[in-house]
């Protein structure tokens, strides 16, 4: 017969029954005191149940998968909120945030999901999600060409309500529809506009946040420096977005765009030479997008190019611009098509000839796939040697793309202290790495990540340096990550993605976010270090003592029927 296990053996099964059953009590718990705090909190007559979600709810894995675009962040063992707020109301997102900080949770805030590194609905540390996307109204007034736009809206909808105004006015903002407002503009935002009108920010003209302390502010309310912060500085290090205002710009009735594509046998390397002294300082109207990636074809590796452009005007002006300022390029006018700046809109979304504007309405992402990006700004054209060294690299990696997109026009016209987006005049371009795959598992993860790692290094001479620049809005871990919210932690990453308005940036954080409740792995730093987790070092967090004190004498019985006492 098998001797009886004895207590000390049973004790590692224990621990794991232990820990099973506290985080069920606990959650349990957590949420019961979140709802009644909620309750208590909001200005609201609805239901807040229906509004919180836990894991027990049924719904919960459709709620907090419906706006995950990266794959890479939808796995089993990808850490999941506690609970999912989807507030109705102003506020219930003022009490969420009032609630959150007082049960001691991380809150994480979601607006469209497309943070290339999931830090909007994903924490290695216990958080609840603030899932934004019922606020998404856009009010529109034609007589002074201003939009108040809910942060939960997307750029698609955003589009689609301006053209149901007007034929003659847009937004300078990004290509891809299913993107959020708040994430976006908030992180800076640009689009095929950007040389002829700057960056999305640029535009915004009054603004509503809620505070850590619950506070619903305007412009006026918040004033200039936190104004300032959340126009290209990231919201969620300061509070949560609830809108922003912004100005309306005149597009032509009829715009034209058109795509080329190049091999190294039809004069890639001479194209990519020359685009990078025309793109960036052509007619202001002309954005000029270019791809590079390796293919194979006939099964010979090689390198293609994709110019995608839009040009502000019509084909008669933009083929003779382009033949006496880009002959290399070889445009003709069979290349070229007119249409209204939203079905422009859908062209860049990569919508077919006829698609009713209406898609722009629909919110899924139907191609969700594993993905990392990064980013870097080039300041000096790169020579042909070093772009015929640098194609044979990319032909042997196989895999990761680069897509170039110009600046010049009225990038150069704004300071770079203006907002605290800094990549400004002086930069020719801003490059994307890019690498997608469809293998799941950490090796494929692995082996994808180094690839794009790997030719971001190669790029090392050809960029920005004494201080390698990135893009917010293509966050990027490997620049580096906060652990323990302190300024030298932050300033590593925060000075590549805002240069020398990081400092201006954590000022205005310490003024309005001294406890750092609003943080995440690249948030913004108080200058002085109050965040919980370090003042109370090695204690149990309150949220966790108040969830263990409602649950303990639950899980003790559990406990000691386990090891026979009762």
């Amino acid at each position: 017969m098998t001797p009886p296990l004895s207590t000390p053996s049973l004790l590692p099964l224990l621990l794991v029954a232990f820990n099973i059953c506290f985080s069920l009590a606990a959650s349990n718990s957590i949420y019961e005191s979140f709802v009644q705090c909620l309750k208590t909190r909001s200005n609201s007559s609805d239901n807040i149940s229906d509004i919180v979600y836990s894991h027990s709810n049924a719904t919960y894995e459709t709620v907090l998968e419906q706006y995950i675009r990266n794959a890479r962040f939808n796995t089993s063992s990808t850490p999941k909120p506690v609970i999912i707020i989807t507030p109705l109301t102003e506020s219930h997102v003022s009490a969420a945030v009032i609630c959150s900080n007082n049960i001691g949770f991380q809150l994480r805030i979601w607006s469209g999901g497309h943070d290339f590194e999931g830090v909007s609905y994903v924490s290695d540390q216990p958080f609840f999600i603030l899932d934004m996307f019922n606020l998404r109204s856009i009010s529109i007034n034609m007589a002074d060409q201003s939009v108040w736009v809910q942060s939960g809206a997307t750029l698609g909808e955003l589009y689609y309500r301006i053209w149901e105004k007007s034929r003659v006015y847009g937004f300078p903002a990004g290509v891809c529809p299913t993107v959020g407002v708040g994430g976006h503009i908030s992180g800076a935002g640009y689009g095929n506009m950007v040389r002829k009108y700057g960056l999305s920010v640029d535009y915004v003209v009054d603004a509503k946040i809620v505070d850590v302390n619950g506070n619903i502010l305007d412009r006026k309310a918040m004033g200039e420096d936190l104004f300032w912060a959340i126009r290209g500085g990231g919201g969620a290090s300061f509070g949560v977005i609830l809108a922003f205002n912004i100005k309306l710009v005149e597009v032509p009735e009829m715009v034209t765009v058109f795509k080329l594509e190049r091999t190294l046998e039809q004069n890639a390397t001479d194209v990519v030479y020359k685009w990078q002294s025309v793109a960036p300082t052509t007619d202001d109207n002309l954005f000029m997008r270019m791809l590079v990636q390796p293919v194979t074809l006939n099964k010979q590796k090689t390198i293609k190019i994709s110019i995608m452009a839009l040009y502000l005007g019509d084909v008669n002006s933009v083929v003779p611009l382009l033949a006496e300022d880009f002959p290399e390029l070889g445009l003709v006018t069979e290349d070229c098509f007119e249409m209204s700046w939203i079905e422009s809109a859908l062209w860049w979304a990569s919508f077919g000839k006829g698609t009713s504007p209406t898609v722009l309405l629909d919110r899924e992402s139907y191609h969700v796939k594993f993905m990392k990006r990064k980013s870097d700004y080039v300041k000096t054209p790169i020579s042909k040697d070093g772009l015929q060294w640098l194609r044979k690299k990319m032909i042997e990696l196989e895999e990761p793309g680069l897509v170039f997109n110009p600046y010049g026009g009225k990038m150069n016209e704004i300071k770079e202290t203006e907002t605290p987006f800094p990549h400004r005049a002086g930069n020719l371009f801003k490059i994307q790495y890019s690498i997608n795959w469809k293998d799941m598992g950490i090796e494929a993860d692995k082996r994808s990540r180094n690839l794009v790692n790997r030719l971001h290094s190669y790029m090392t001479s050809f960029v920005s340096k004494n201080r390698r620049s990135a893009y917010l809005n293509y966050r990027d871990l490997d620049i580096g990550i906060t652990k323990n919210w302190s300024y030298q932690e932050g300033k590593v990453y925060g000075e590549s993605y805002f240069n020398g308005n990081f400092e201006r940036l954590v000022d205005v954080k310490t003024a309005v976010d001294p406890p750092n409740f609003f943080r995440n792995e690249q948030s913004i730093p108080p200058r002085t270090i109050k965040a919980w987790n370090e003042k109370n070092e090695g204690s149990i967090p309150p949220s966790t003592s108040k969830a263990w004190n409602k649950s303990k004498p639950y899980v003790m019985i559990i406990l000691f029927m386990a090891i026979g006492i009762i």
